[in-house]
């Protein structure tokens, strides 16, 4: 009996497992799709994949060795290969926006990312996942509309655009680069490195003199100094500088004031040597002393890394001290940092501060390249305001 009553109780016991085994099949199931549909959401650390990133890479690499076409079909299957992703992850959305029940959740992203989740719809949870990496959730405003349109925004690929306009200017196709610089910057919410818009400014600016759009050259080169804080100030702040410089003489200025923005310098030395040529003095005057006070604040502060006890005394001899810097004699090269001088002191002789120009021909004529020291000498003996020569008006050698 005792036997037989164990036979009866296993068999109760088999039968009760049996009749709970339905549920605990649902309840793995569900955890299985729950895992399945939790990793398709953003993690902090995943980086969704770009292969559209390497194929740019590669047209690049085809760019710098001169391979133009190669380099060319690069950019454009890059943009394509982007394009269509983003196409697919924009249609995946649509797809689950347009079902009725989820049109009767109105706008509310946060109802469309629980119906997500519950329907298990993978496809559309993995286009939040990448838009979620690309823009910040909270920018969104809870909009399922706006979710769509800043995925439909990702279509753009800045950086190809940039990289087609490059290869057509090497091919002398200078209004087609122009399109395609004007495409990237466009789109330059959408570049991943950090200041690359600049660049594309100045190479539309660089483009628009080649064509001898001289004043669309200047636009391009004043979106530029959006980005210079100090220059973005009040005009109280220039005029406070030129009054500095004129009362105080170059080098108590040079004391006085410091301005490290390098990505800004050619912007103000281009738009110096424009308005200059076109007899805008005043213009001139502040655009290029913008320039000098950032081309000699780069040098000060390169020689202070190297001897923490340097003090800038005066122009004379912070030159003595560059002369053994070859890195720092190629910078003031590059820069046309006695070009610049030069055109400072008379664009400020042709706003009437005479005696701040008159310094400035003076240290030429002391401690400037031989050209730089002998059209200072005759400014100094005959004031002439000379209309620059093609490359002076350019800013560029």
């Amino acid at each position: 009996m005792v036997i037989e009553g164990t036979k009866v109780k296993t068999l109760r016991n088999s039968f009760a497992v049996k009749k709970r085994s339905p549920k605990i099949l649902r309840t793995a199931v569900f955890l299985i799709v729950f895992f399945v549909f939790a990793v398709s959401f953003p993690s902090a650390q995943e980086r969704p994949r770009s292969d559209w990133w390497f194929t740019l890479e590669q047209g690049k690499n085809h760019f710098r060795s001169g391979a133009y076409g190669d380099a060319l079909r690069s950019f454009e299957a890059a943009r394509e290969a982007r394009k269509t992703r983003y196409a697919k992850m924009e249609k995946d959305l649509i797809t689950v926006l347009s079902i009725h029940e989820v049109r009767r959740l109105g706008d509310d992203l946060a109802l469309l990312e629980t119906y997500i989740q519950k329907q298990y719809r993978v496809e559309a949870a993995g286009a939040l996942r990448e838009l979620y990496y690309r823009v910040p959730r909270e920018s969104l405003g809870n909009s399922s509309r706006r979710a769509l349109a800043e995925l439909a925004r990702l279509k753009a690929y800045p950086e190809a655009e940039y990289w087609i306009g490059e290869t057509y200017r090497v091919e002398g196709e200078l209004l087609i680069a122009l399109r395609q610089y004007q495409k990237a910057y466009d789109d330059r919410s959408l570049l991943e490195t950090k200041g690359f818009e600049t660049e594309i400014l100045y190479k539309i600016a660089d483009t628009r003199l080649l064509r001898q759009e001289y004043a669309e050259m200047a636009i391009a080169l004043e979106n530029i100094l959006e980005n210079d804080t100090l220059w973005s100030r009040e005009s109280f702040q220039k005029s406070n500088m030129l009054k500095s410089l004129e009362q105080n003489g170059v080098n108590r200025f040079l004391v006085l004031f410091r301005h490290n923005a390098a990505g800004v310098e050619r912007a103000h030395r281009q738009l110096g040597m424009y308005y200059y040529a076109s007899g805008r003095h005043s213009r001139a005057e502040e655009h290029l002393l913008f320039s000098f006070l950032i081309q000699n604040t780069l040098v000060i502060e390169a020689l202070k890394r190297d001897r923490y006890d340097y003090n800038f005394s005066n122009l004379s001899a912070l030159l003595r001290d560059i002369a053994p810097r070859r890195d720092l004699s190629a910078y003031l090269e590059e820069a046309e940092y006695f070009r610049t001088v030069y055109y400072l002191a008379n664009s400020l002789y042709g706003n009437n501060r005479r005696a701040a120009a008159r310094e400035l021909w003076a240290f030429l004529e002391d401690s400037g390249p031989p050209e730089w020291r002998a059209r200072a000498a005759s400014q100094l003996l005959n004031p002439v305001l000379e209309r620059p020569a093609a490359a002076d008006r350019s800013g560029n050698r």
